[in-house]
Formats: C-alpha cells, sequence, structure tokens
C-alpha cells in the first residue's frame, strides 16, 4: 500500500500562498515564482522531486486550489489548468456543494467529495491502489490532514522568498514531533522531508 503524502512549496516565513488570492492572481499578491520558480526554471536541477510529485496514484485537493468558484458551483469551471491537468489520474476535491466528476484530457478526473477528509481519503485509497495518495493543497487543506494525524509524509520545499502575509502551512495544527527524513538544496530551494513520529 501507498503512503500519504504532501508536496508543498512554501516562503521562508512558512506561508505557502500570498494574501489576497483571487482569480486573477491565484496564489495571491506575489512575486511572479516566488513559490515555484524551482520547478519552472530549475526543471532538471529538480527532477527527481518534480517526478514524485506527479507519480501519485491519486491527488486530494481543496475546492480553492481547484478554483475560484464560491458557493454553489454558478460557472462551468474545470480547474486552473487547462484541458490536460497535470495530475493525469482521479482527483478529490474537498467541497460543501455537490458536482458532478469532471473528466479532463490525459486521464485527469475530478471527483468532488462534500463529506470531509476522512471520505476523501477512503475514496483516495480506493482509487490508488498500492500507489501514493497526494494531498496537493492548498495550506488548509494540508493543516487538516497534519492535524487529524492523517498524513505519513511531509515534504516542504522552501524557497529564499519571504512573504509576509498569506495561507500558512501548520496553521491551526497541535503540537507534535517530526522525523527529518531527508533534506536537499537546490539554488532555488531547499527540499525538506519529514515523517511523523508515531509511536
Amino acid at each position: 500500500m501507498g503512503i500519504v503524502c504532501t508536496d508543498i512549496a512554501v516562503s521562508a516565513d512558512g506561508f505557502a500562498a500570498g494574501a489576497h488570492q483571487s482569480e486573477a492572481a491565484p496564489m495571491g499578491e506575489i512575486e511572479d515564482g516566488a513559490l515555484h520558480a524551482w520547478m519552472l526554471q530549475d526543471y532538471e536541477g529538480n527532477r527527481a522531486e518534480v517526478d514524485v510529485i506527479l507519480d501519485a496514484g491519486a491527488t486530494i485537493m481543496g475546492r480553492n486550489m481547484f478554483g475560484p468558484v464560491r458557493g454553489e458551483w454558478d460557472r462551468d469551471w474545470r480547474g486552473w489548468w487547462g484541458d490536460e491537468p497535470p495530475y493525469h489520474g482521479p482527483v478529490f476535491v474537498l467541497t460543501h456543494f455537490p458536482h458532478e466528476p469532471i473528466r479532463m484530457e490525459g486521464g485527469t478526473t475530478f471527483h468532488f467529495v462534500t463529506e470531509g477528509i476522512e471520505v476523501a481519503l477512503e475514496r483516495a485509497r480506493a482509487a490508488a491502489g498500492d500507489r501514493n495518495i497526494s494531498v496537493a493543497g492548498g495550506a488548509s487543506t494540508v493543516n487538516q490532514f497534519l492535524a487529524a494525524g492523517l498524513l505519513d509524509e511531509l515534504r516542504l520545499h522552501v524557497t529564499s522568498s519571504i512573504l509576509g502575509a498569506g495561507e500558512r502551512i501548520f496553521e491551526g495544527v497541535p503540537a507534535q514531533r517530526m522525523e527529518r527524513v531527508s533534506v536537499r538544496a537546490t539554488s532555488l530551494v531547499t527540499h525538506l522531508t519529514y515523517r511523523p513520529a508515531r509511536a
């Protein structure tokens, strides 16, 4: 059986997105590339980490990561990623409002889960088989999984940016001990992998 993991890029002060997220600025009002330049500008230098991110058998994300629509589904939104999202498998979107699955090119299907993170995880496990399940984000969703003790591995990709405000990782997460598994630095990011220290 695969593990439940997350890969999330954060600023040096712990933010996974800037303040004032909107459709025009999905990562908030931050400098372009502040959090993800390492994936785009130095792909070869970070290929191992990117390949692991894209290798999940199923993905879970919050509704805010899926798109800017709030409340009832009152528009035809199909995600930020165009006709062929990078997931190439089932994606379970946490929401309070039911929606029919959306099938995209390249094998991605967005499924909408209204019953919470445990049900989303159960459905993702069934879909992933022996492969890993990725909790893609955003920060609020990752924090829910951390608080519930449902993550097996936390991979932080720490950039040198200072955002000052926004969506912070570990917000509302109770005190717990993590064991550092690995650390690797490149020119644009430091990759830190932790596992919960479970008894």
